[in-house]
This record gives structure tokens, sequence and C-alpha cells, in this order.
């Protein structure tokens, strides 16, 4: 009797170690089998799939077999590890090892999304809007309502978010994209402010947010920001209008069609700085790091006046007759090839890529004593793409304006309708 239990125990032994070898077996095949596609594939994994759903699927679409030995694996060798949502790149050849070594280092595939400096909030809302490969969870939203969603109620967005490209994988949300471009913002701003120069006009960070848009949208060359920054600085510390048009532009909405008049500019709006005196009551444009810095950091000297070159640069006047001379040999006599943004600068090719302009810098006119038309160009908005190239837009010209008279100091609250049109700094 014991002689059988004996055997029968090696049997079972034996049985046992049959199938387990045979199971080990089954699995490594499983394992090392090539995945059954001709050509690169994208596999999607939506949020909340499991391998087990992820390897039947496949099993169903052909592209595996065995998918019973696979999910036996992952259970005893990988019970921990998450699947992360999102895309994987299969490719001919590749084996089911190899995807499963794909999903433990969660190499997804990646997209990028470019917000560009000198963009308003809406065309921002645009460019997610048209992001295909983004789960859309703003859609119907009005912007406070977005901010509310951001957990930032009350914050008005315009400006608050900064420009940079942003990578994501598909099944990222816009919301998610967007609270990363908010706190980035918040961090470049608060690192500006504690290195800032001594003896600025600003009440905090979010006066200087303000100041920084208005230096992003009067140029586009690095190296005259802080210039620009300083001749506001040293308008508003004794008084001056900014009187920069690009904060009409903004004032006027919707309404606004290309063309800036000097109706427009004798027009009370909150953004008129033709009317108000000091910075407008919110940013007009998202901000780059170097304008938020002129801002924080302006150049010293003693110029008031400013005046575009027509090579994307400004000539720098002291007082009213300089910059007047400045503007008849700029403006009134412009050169055949003028512009008021820097020449376009050639992207690198990216094949994968569709193309994405780049707004020029808007320029304030640098005076206003006739009706003057300002031709804004509003940049396309970047579609959905792996590796963005962002490209500069063509140069808008614009007509050439009369000198400019005396600047005014601030108007009364309350502008008489025949008041004199108080002048532009440049």
């Amino acid at each position: 009797m014991r002689r059988k239990l004996l055997l029968l125990l090696e049997t079972g032994l034996v049985l046992a170690g049959l199938t387990l070898g045979a199971s080990a077996w089954k699995i490594h095949s499983a394992l090392v089998q090539p995945l059954n596609i001709t050509q690169e594939e994208l596999l999607e994994v939506p949020k909340g799939t499991t391998p087990n759903r992820t390897f039947l699927r496949m099993e169903a679409d052909g592209v595996i077999k065995d998918s019973f030995w696979l999910r036996v694996y992952w259970r005893f060798n990988l019970p921990k590890q998450p699947l992360h949502s999102g895309e994987y790149r299969m490719t001919p050849g590749m084996t089911v090892e190899g995807l499963i070594d794909l999903w433990k280092r969660g190499e997804m595939v990646q997209y990028s999304l470019t917000l560009v400096e000198g963009w308003n909030f809406h065309q921002v809302r645009a460019a997610l809007a048209k992001e295909e490969k983004l789960e859309q969870t703003l859609n119907g939203l009005s912007d406070s309502q977005v901010m509310d969603k951001l957990g930032h109620n009350g914050i008005f967005p315009e400006g608050r978010f900064f420009p940079d490209t942003y990578r994501f994988v598909r099944g990222m949300s816009d919301t998610e994209l967007l609270k990363t471009a908010y706190d980035r913002l918040d961090e470049v701003l608060a690192k500006e402010w504690n290195q800032r120069a001594a003896d600025l006009p600003y009440s905090g960070p979010y006066e200087a947010l303000i100041m920084a848009s208005l230096v992003e949208k009067e140029t586009g060359v690095p190296q005259e920001r802080g210039q620009i920054a300083g001749v506001f600085v040293r308008r508003m510390a004794i008084g001056m209008l900014l009187q920069t048009d690009p904060t009409v532009i903004y004032g006027l909405g919707d309404r606004y069609n290309g063309k800036l008049t000097r109706a427009h500019l004798k027009e009370a709006t909150p953004y008129n700085t033709y009317m108000i005196a000091g910075l407008p009551p919110t940013p007009i444009a998202m901000v780059g790091r170097e304008a938020i810095h002129a801002a924080l950091n302006p150049v010293e000297g003693s110029s008031l006046y400013f005046v575009a070159r027509g090579d994307g640069s400004h000539v720098f006047s002291d007082d009213l007759d300089a910059h007047n001379n400045a503007v008849r040999e700029f403006q009134l006599k412009r050169r055949a090839d003028y512009r008021s943004s820097p020449a376009p600068a050639t992207a690198p090719e990216t094949p994968e890529a569709p193309d994405t302009q780049v707004p020029p810098a808007e320029t304030a006119q640098p005076e206003a004593t006739e009706a003057t038309e300002v031709p804004e160009a509003q940049p396309p908005v970047p579609a959905a793409s792996p590796d963005p190239a962002p490209e500069a837009a063509p140069p808008v010209q614009e007509p050439a304006p009369e000198p400019a008279v005396a600047p005014q100091a601030p108007p009364e609250p309350e502008p008489q309708p025949n008041a004199t049109t108080p002048q532009s700094p440049q």
C-alpha cells in the first residue's frame, strides 16, 4: 500500500512538472511571437483598460494569438504593473514581449501643441479645440467656466498661461494641458519677480504681467524688449499716457476688422491707453519669459518715443522733435521692403508636422494726428501634430502715418467728445 502511495505521488509530481513545463513553454511561445502586422500601427489603450482586455482585443483583431497565456503571464509576473493609457507604436517584427516592454516603461506616443507668445485666450482655446488627440472637456464653456474648471474661480484668463510647446499623450484632456500652462506661468512670473529691478511702478506681479503683455505685442526683437519697457515705465513715472495701439485693438474685441481709425483711438474702453492713465486692467496676450524679464528689468534711459524702422527694429527718441524726424525718415518715406516685425526665420523641417504659423508682434503706430489703418494678422491655429514646427507669418504692411504732436497728460475720468486726440509713444 505504501509503495502504491509513493508511486502515485511520484506520478503526480511528474505530471505537475510536465504541466508546468508545458505552461512555461506556452507562455514563452506567446511572448516571443511576432505581432501580426505588415506596417507600423498605433495601439490605443483607453483610460481604465486592463492588460487582460487589451490582450483579448488584440487577439480578436488578429494581431496576436494565445492571449490566455499572456494573461497568465501578466497575472503572475506583473500583478502590480500599471498599464498607462495612451498610444503605443507597434512595428513589423516586434514581438509581444517587446510590446510589453513598452508598456512597462510607459513609452507612449507623444504629441505636442505650441502656444505662441502674443496669442490671446480665444486663440489658445481654438488651438486646443482643434487638437484631436486631446480629450475635449471645455467645449461649450464660457471663459469664466473654464477657469472654474481649472480651479481658479474669479481669475481673468487673459495672459495667465505660459506660451511654450507642451507634450501630451492621446487621452490627456485639454483641461490638464491648460493647468500645466497656468502653473508654468505662475512659476516663471514668481521667479522673475524675485529678481526684479528696484523702484518699479507695479503694485504686484500681476501689474508686471500686464506690462509684459504690452511689451510682447509691441516688438518681436528680443534686444528691444527692455527698451520698450523702459519707455512705458518712464511715461508712467511722469504721468504720460502709454498710448499703445495693441491695447486699443484688444478693447475693440470682435469689432476690430484689421483697421484702426482715429475714432477708435477716441473710444473710451477700459483698455484704450489713449484715454486711460496707466496700465490697462488685465494683460492683453500671453507673454514669454523674455517679455516678463523686460517688464521687470526695463532698460534705463531717457527715451519717451519709438518708431519702427521698417526692418522689424525701432528708433528710440528722447524728445518730440527727434521722434518726428524719425517718423519722417522711416514712416513717411517707407522702404520697399518695409516691415514692422522681424523678418521670418526659417523653421527646421519636420516631416510629420503640418506648418504652424507664429503671429508677428503687434506694433503700435507712432502717432495719430490722422486716421490710421493697422492691419492685424490673425495667426492660424495649429493643427494636431506629433511635432509642430512654428514658422513666422509674413509681414503686415501698414499705411504711412503723419508726424506726431506733443504727448498729452492723462485725461479726466470722463473725456469730452471734442477733446484733442492723445498721441502714440511711437
